[in-house]
C-alpha cells in the first residue's frame, strides 16, 4: 500500500459519467489485503453539477485523508489513479451499482480488491438529530463576478442579536457545505458548536457542488470572490453585527480568507485553520516525502523520490510549451513507476501541466500578507500529515510580521481535519467516532469572542 494525506490545488476530475454506469456518488469501501493483515480503503465520489465526479481516497489506518484521485470511466470500467502514492485501481461496476471488483496495483504490489457502495450520510436528516437550539435557514446568494448562484446554510443563535458572525471556507477540492470527508463533517460540526455559543455562521456548497451553480474554481485566488459574496450576503442581514464579521477557512480556505483580508472591504478578522505557508512546489515535495515516511520507506529511497519529484516540477516550471512539457512528464512518470500505463501517464501529465496545477506550484501564500491588517488567528495541529505545522505556521507568521494582532497556536495530537488523537474520540454505539477537537473549538470561540468585545 502507498498513500499519504493530500492538500494541493483544487483538483479537476477526469471522470466522465456515462449512461452505462449507475451513479457513483457516495462512498466505495473495501478491504485491501496487505502482508500481515488488511486495510480499509475508502473512495469518495461527489457528483458535480456539470456531470463529472470529484474523487478522493482515505485509508484511515495509515492516516491517509482526502488524497486526490484521477479518474476515468469507459463503459462499466472505472480507472482510479492516486498519483501521490503511485497507486491505481481498475474495477468494473456491477449491474446493480453496488459493487466494484478489480485490481489494486502499486510498485511491486498487486492484489484483487472489491469495493462496496454506501450512500453519503445525510448529515442534516431530521431523523438522525435533534432540532438544534438555534435558527436554521437555507441561504442563496450570488457571486456576480463569475455569475454563479451559491447555496448554503445560515445558522443564527437564539435571541434578537445582532450577533458576531463568520463565513466558513472549505479546504481544497470541490466540497459541500459541511466540508464532508467520508462520514466526517468538520465544517458542519464547527458551525453547530459556534452557533450554540452565540456566533452566527454561514457555510455553503462550493461552486458546482450540491445546490450551488457554476463550475468548480481553478485557483485559490478565484475563490476570494466567493468569500466576498458570502460576507456581502451577511451584511444584508439585520441579525448580524457588521463590525464583527469574519472568515474562518480550513486548509486552502484559510489562504482564501487571508487573501480576502488583503482586499477592499476586508473581514473584521480571520481564523486560518492549517493553511499553506510554503509555496505550492514545496508543499508537493513535502507531502510526497511525508507519504513515503509514513509507509516506513528508507531515507535513501525518500531522497531519491524527492529528487525525481523536484526534477519533474522544474521541467513543468521551465517548459512553457504544454505539449512538450506533457510528453516529458509522461515519460518521467512511466520511468519512475512501471505500474503506470500510457493512458494514465498521459492523463496525469496533462493534469500536472494544466493552468490550475501550474498556478498552485507557483502560489506563494505569504506574498500579499503585508496588506492584511485585521486580527488573525493561525491554528495548526502537530499531527497534521498534510500541512506541516512548524514550517507552514512559521512562514505565515513571518509574512504577517507587520500585523500587530496575530495569534499563532499549535494543538498537540490534532490532525489536518482537526480531529484529536483517537484516545479522545467519543464512544458512540460502542465504537470510537471522530470529533472536532474540543480544544480547537474552544480556542476558536474564545478568540472570536475576544474580537467581538473590541
Amino acid at each position: 500500500m502507498a498513500g499519504g494525506a493530500q492538500a494541493g490545488p483544487r483538483p479537476a476530475s477526469g471522470l466522465v459519467a456515462t449512461a452505462d454506469v449507475p451513479p457513483l456518488d457516495g462512498l466505495w469501501k473495501g478491504p485491501l489485503k496487505v502482508p500481515g493483515g488488511q486495510l480499509e480503503v475508502i473512495f469518495r465520489f461527489v457528483k458535480l453539477t456539470g456531470g463529472e465526479y470529484f474523487c478522493t481516497l482515505d485509508v484511515p489506518l495509515q492516516k491517509v485523508s482526502r488524497m486526490n484521485v484521477k479518474t476515468e470511466v469507459r463503459g462499466d470500467t472505472v480507472r482510479l489513479y492516486a498519483e501521490e502514492a503511485a497507486t491505481r485501481f481498475v474495477g468494473r461496476v456491477s449491474a446493480d451499482g453496488k459493487q466494484m471488483a478489480g485490481t489494486w496495483q502499486s510498485p511491486g504490489f498487486k492484489v484483487p480488491m472489491t469495493l462496496t457502495f454506501s450512500a453519503l450520510p445525510a448529515m442534516n436528516a431530521k431523523n438522525v438529530r435533534l432540532t438544534p437550539p438555534y435558527r436554521e435557514e437555507e441561504a442563496t446568494f450570488s457571486n456576480l463576478s463569475v455569475n454563479a448562484r451559491l447555496s448554503g446554510m445560515l445558522t443564527i443563535p437564539a435571541g434578537p442579536g445582532p450577533f458576531p458572525a463568520v463565513v466558513l471556507l472549505s479546504d481544497s477540492g470541490p466540497q459541500d457545505r459541511d466540508g464532508t470527508v467520508g462520514d466526517f463533517a468538520p465544517l458542519g460540526l464547527l458551525a453547530d458548536y459556534l452557533t450554540r455559543r452565540g456566533v452566527a455562521v454561514l457555510r455553503f456548497d462550493d461552486r458546482g457542488v450540491g445546490k450551488s451553480g457554476g463550475t468548480p474554481a481553478l485557483t485559490t485566488a478565484d475563490l476570494v470572490s466567493d468569500a466576498q459574496a458570502g460576507l456581502n450576503y451577511l451584511r444584508t442581514r439585520p441579525e448580524i453585527d457588521l463590525a464583527h464579521l469574519g472568515l474562518v477557512g480550513h486548509g486552502e480556505g484559510g489562504n482564501v480568507a487571508l487573501l480576502a483580508a488583503a482586499q477592499p472591504l476586508p473581514p473584521a478578522f480571520v481564523v486560518a485553520l492549517a493553511p499553506y505557508g510554503l509555496p505550492g512546489r514545496d508543499i508537493v515535495v513535502q507531502q510526497q516525502a511525508t507519504t513515503l515516511r509514513t509507509l516506513g520507506t528508507e531515507n535513501a529511497q525518500i531522497e531519491a523520490a524527492t529528487k525525481r519529484q523536484q526534477a519533474m516540477l522544474e521541467i513543468i516550471r521551465q517548459t512553457t510549451d504544454n505539449s512538450q512539457a506533457q510528453a516529458i512528464v509522461a515519460n518521467m512518470l512511466k520511468q519512475n513507476n512501471a505500474a503506470i500505463d500510457n493512458a494514465t501517464a498521459q492523463a496525469s501529465a496533462a493534469e500536472m501541466t494544466s493552468p490550475r496545477y501550474r498556478y498552485f506550484l507557483a502560489f506563494n501564500p505569504i506574498e500579499k500578507l503585508a496588506a492584511v491588517t485585521c486580527p488573525v488567528l493561525l491554528l495548526n495541529g502537530t499531527a497534521d500529515l498534510t500541512i506541516n505545522a512548524d514550517a507552514n505556521q512559521t512562514a505565515l507568521a513571518k509574512g504577517l510580521k507587520g500585523n500587530k494582532n496575530v495569534t499563532a497556536k499549535k494543538l498537540a495530537g490534532v490532525n489536518h481535519l482537526f480531529q484529536p488523537e483517537q484516545s479522545k474520540w467519543p464512544i458512540i454505539n460502542g465504537q470510537p467516532q471522530p470529533n472536532f477537537s474540543p480544544e480547537a473549538e474552544d480556542t476558536i470561540r474564545e478568540w472570536i469572542v475576544a474580537q467581538s468585545k473590541k
